[in-house]
């Protein structure tokens, strides 16, 4: 359990460094909320695929091919914003009116959704000003 606390704070901090490189800042630079005013939250979904980190650009962009795909056919009440590959794990960050949208495009698409948790602030070295 501690293992994957760990690993969900890594992500979590990646997102947040992410989100401030892009130069999206707010007022509040102690608490950023990462909500859509039109009911979008943001999740990052933990994804077991043994031998990730050893998948090739190919199948990388397949598997990228294959979540483009589904989401365009969901709609656009649930969009990608990116990923993270580990040895055998892939975090997605997703922005989706509601879990079982990300369960839906799980199924779908043939992805395990391993963990789906809503990130609700980010934080980053701003943060510590």
């Amino acid at each position: 359990m501690k293992i994957y606390k760990f690993n969900l704070f890594i992500v979590t901090v990646l997102f947040a460094a992410n989100f401030a490189a892009s130069g999206q800042q707010t007022e509040n630079k102690e608490k950023t909320s990462i909500k859509n005013n039109d009911q979008m939250k943001t999740y990052v979904i933990e994804r077991e695929i043994p031998g990730a980190g050893d998948l090739s650009a190919e199948e990388l962009k397949g598997i990228s091919q294959t979540s483009c795909s589904v989401l365009k056919d969901m709609g656009p009440q649930i969009e990608w914003l990116h990923s993270y590959v580990t040895d055998n794990k892939i975090y997605c960050v997703y922005k989706a009116e509601s879990i079982a949208l990300i369960r839906e495009h799980a199924d779908k698409g043939g992805f395990p959704a391993n963990s789906i948790s809503e990130l609700s602030t980010i934080i980053s070295p701003a943060t510590a000003e």
